[in-house]
């Protein structure tokens, strides 16, 4: 009994070494390498992403480009009153054409670093549910460099024949270093 006890002894102590050897071999080798594996893997993905948009950046190289020049061309003028004077005219002729009655205009001027600046200005308008319409086509159709902000649309009169238009506009000015 003692040759078969110690034999299973000795079966017992390489069994639990082999085990204490596979855990060892899994929490040092096999666990580090599948997560290397699993984070190249997303990593991979990723490379391939930013290729891909990279590739459709290139293609869209000229468009990019022709969009940026039509947008650096049609930007306000530097000069602050030229600017002012530009975009109200800009407003004053849209009154005119869409048949819109202005109330007031404020501009304000934001600057955000040395490359740009925003004229923003609220200007408050009222008429019928066509000219304001029309008003709002011709501002969003300008080749000036102007982004509408808001909108607030309210009605006059119990019958919704008269409105009220509230728009906010940012137009952009580029220092001259940036055109």
């Amino acid at each position: 009994m003692s040759i078969n006890f110690k034999n299973r002894q000795h079966l017992l102590t390489v069994g639990a070494l082999g085990l204490v050897g596979l855990w060892v071999a899994d929490s040092l080798l096999l666990t580090p390498l599948v997560a290397s594996w699993k984070s190249r893997g997303a990593r991979i993905v990723e490379l391939r992403r930013q290729v891909r948009d990279g590739e459709q950046l290139v293609r869209r190289e000229w468009g990019i480009r022709g969009r940026w020049t039509e947008m650096r061309t049609n930007t306000l003028p530097t000069e602050v009153s030229t600017a002012e004077g530009r975009l109200l005219g800009a407003f004053d002729g849209w009154s005119r054409d869409s048949g819109v009655g202005i109330m007031s205009i404020k501009p304000q001027w934001k600057r955000s670093d040395d490359e740009f600046m925003t004229l923003e200005c609220r200007v408050d308008a009222a008429g019928s549910l066509a000219t304001i319409t029309r008003f709002l086509y011709e501002v969003e159709h300008t080749p000036l460099a102007l982004k509408v902000e808001s909108v607030e649309l309210s009605s006059r009169d119990p019958t919704g024949a008269q409105f009220t238009l509230g728009l906010q506009v940012s137009g952009l000015v580029l220092s001259a270093a940036t055109r």
